[in-house]
């Protein structure tokens, strides 16, 4: 298994080299002047001129570009163009809110998806089916900001059951309201996916099999297709939350939510290029770690995938 996983990450660095170079080359096309954001309409032209050449953006672009590729082989990411510090240092700053929200989101949207989904395929054809296939519909199509403002006014203004804003100092009661607002969409997916891959386990032969030995319906469902049917909902759920992890700008944006996705929208609004790059590149590293995750989570749900090779 070890080796899978170390090949898995070689085969990732050309990947990496890949990101690098299109965020490069996309931020160079960008229209604008971070420089003469920075130093202001009425800046003159000798405090442009030093502003640049203290960010080396007088430098050839293919002379930057290599100089960025040797910060990432010593470790860093480079420095803000406001603040000055270290982007890495935000990231790993930012990156622990992002966790909680994308995990407290996904755990959200896999319980009830995953319960949804099973209920209305053993419920097939009936009016629960039908009022889960029109809650999964619902949650794929109503946006996720204005969930989040629907969520906030009920709870918060009308309820007043839970603040509408704001991290709390880590209190979990703040966490609710975002987590809801994110998972809402995985959910809705999940259901569908679940519901249509138990459906299919349940048409099985070695299904049929179990209810003739006398097994009951609980430990068919649950013992048997259950297990048997996750296989395409863990792919969904690991894909999701490598996006979670990557920054929900929406709901980090709605909620105050101090995380990787505003300090991703801050940086592009900014035009600051080091953390634009930084975050697209700590990004991809998530999703290369949650796909090699996926891949090995489907040898223990289903024995005969090898992953050894």
């Amino acid at each position: 298994m070890w080796f899978y996983i170390l090949k898995r990450f070689l085969f990732s660095v050309p990947t990496f080299f890949g990101i690098t170079l299109i965020t490069f080359i996309l931020m160079q096309a960008l229209p604008g002047d971070p420089v003469q954001g920075m130093a202001g309409e009425r800046a003159s032209p000798e405090t442009i001129a030093r502003i640049r050449a203290e960010l080396g953006q007088e430098r050839p672009l293919p002379i930057q570009y290599v100089g960025y590729l040797k910060l990432l082989l010593h470790g860093e990411m480079g420095r803000s163009y406001y603040t000055n510090r270290k982007v890495s240092d935000d990231l790993l700053q930012k990156f622990p809110n992002t966790l909680k929200l994308g995990v407290a989101a996904m755990l959200f949207a896999s319980l009830f998806g995953i319960s949804m989904g099973v209920f209305a395929a053993i419920k097939r054809g009936t009016v629960w089916d039908r009022l889960v296939a029109l809650i999964s519909v619902g949650g794929i199509s109503i946006p996720i900001f204005w969930l989040g403002l629907a969520l906030m006014l009920v709870f918060s203004l009308y309820l007043r059951w839970l603040p509408p804003s704001g991290m709390g100092n880590g209190s979990l009661i703040y966490l609710i309201l975002p987590a809801a607002t994110l998972g809402t969409f995985s959910l809705s997916y999940i259901v569908r996916v679940t519901r249509a891959s138990m459906l299919e386990t349940l048409s099985q032969p070695y299904i049929a099999a179990a209810r003739s030995r006398g097994l009951s319906e609980f430990a068919v469902v649950f013992r048997h297709a259950l297990k048997n049917s996750l296989i395409p909902v863990v792919t969904l759920i690991g894909l999701d939350l490598g996006s979670y992890l990557n920054g929900a700008v929406l709901t980090e944006t709605v909620f105050g939510w101090d995380g990787l996705g505003r300090y991703a929208l801050d940086g592009i609004i900014k035009r600051d290029y080091p953390i634009i790059m930084g975050v697209v590149l700590f990004g991809a590293v998530i999703f290369v770690v949650m796909n090699l995750i996926v891949d090995i989570s489907y040898h223990f749900l289903d024995p005969r995938v090898n992953i050894r090779k």
